[in-house]
């Protein structure tokens, strides 16, 4: 028998993307599988969504949400999915955000023949040609591995690789985790809520247990204004290109989890500390940040020129 996999999926204000989600759940090939909408304090039409879809699926679709409908953030909402679970298996998906129908019946099978495995993701495709523009289909990539593909990584290498290349830290939407793992470290940590929530989850667990990397591109990342990453960039908050108060939120999050865990590995420890060193020497870095953030850009501006043609 197929192990069952739960989807989560959190929401707020999420109306514009929400169905085509939920759709891209229901027709998975794969089965078993259940379906959980955790609403984070919507005031907008997706709570009627999420409900009607339960209502619909009651054996398949769970709609949940906070005491008094409240707001709690990004972490707290995937932990109350984590926490009301059945699956063996847990996959995240955004509310703006795709699977592919072969999603879970590609990945759910390569955990099953890697069982000290804590997770497998690929690639996903960065979606600009949603909106059906020529112009923006011709944008679209699949982000870099950085690994070569079908590799088991043993910990805490890919957490390494990540804190050097931020362009290859794998979106939420790719992953499939096992919930006992997710349960082992605690989930997302409810100290960080909507920037690097997924990058903290990821830490712990490549930290923890090795992970499987796939060639497979089985979801869609919605690239679009109102995510909230674009907003965030608006801000002043984040950018992926540049030191932002989020990261080093992140970073000093990082330095404390590692030495809480005894993770003391060498290259780990280096990455970390030039990750840091802009925050730590920032007079020097204003100096070197403008020819960094251009070679940066021209190497990102490449990489999705390549990408797009693989």
């Amino acid at each position: 028998m197929n192990p069952m996999v739960t989807v989560i999926i959190i929401f707020l204000n999420a109306e514009a993307f929400l169905e085509e989600a939920i759709e891209s759940v229901l027709a998975q090939t794969y089965d078993p599988w259940e379906l959980l909408l955790v609403d984070d304090g919507s005031t907008d039409g997706s709570t009627e969504i999420a409900r009607k879809h339960a209502r619909l699926y009651p054996e398949k679709v769970r709609y949940l949400d906070h005491e008094n409908h409240a707001n709690r953030g990004k972490s707290t909402s995937r932990n109350m999915g984590i926490h009301n679970a059945k699956g063996e298996y847990i996959a995240f998906l955004d509310a703006d955000d795709l699977f592919l129908p072969q999603k879970l019946e590609r990945q759910t099978p390569i955990l099953d023949a890697h069982p000290e495995a804590a997770m497998v993701y690929g690639p996903s495709l960065y979606w600009h040609g949603w909106t059906g523009k020529q112009e923006d289909i011709r944008r679209d990539f699949k982000g870099k591995l950085g690994v070569p593909p079908h590799t088991l990584i043993q910990p805490p290498a890919l957490l390494t690789r990540f804190l050097k290349n931020g362009e290859i830290v794998p979106c939420i939407c790719s992953l499939l985790v096992r919930r006992r793992i997710l349960q082992d470290c605690g989930g997302f940590d409810e100290a960080i809520q909507h920037l690097y929530e997924d990058q903290v989850l990821l830490a712990k667990i490549c930290t923890r247990a090795p992970v499987f990397v796939d060639s497979g591109c089985w979801d869609k990342y919605r690239q679009h204004p109102g995510s909230s990453s674009n907003i965030a960039i608006k801000k002043g908050e984040y950018h992926p290109l540049k030191p932002n108060p989020s990261r080093l939120v992140y970073l000093t999050w990082l330095t404390a989890y590692i030495y809480t865990e005894e993770v003391y590995d060498r290259e780990l420890i280096t990455a970390l500390s030039k990750a840091l060193r802009p925050y730590r020497h920032p007079t020097l870095f204003r100096i070197l940040a403008p020819v960094q953030y251009f070679a940066d850009k021209i190497r990102w501006s490449w990489n999705r020129f390549f990408a797009r043609r693989l």
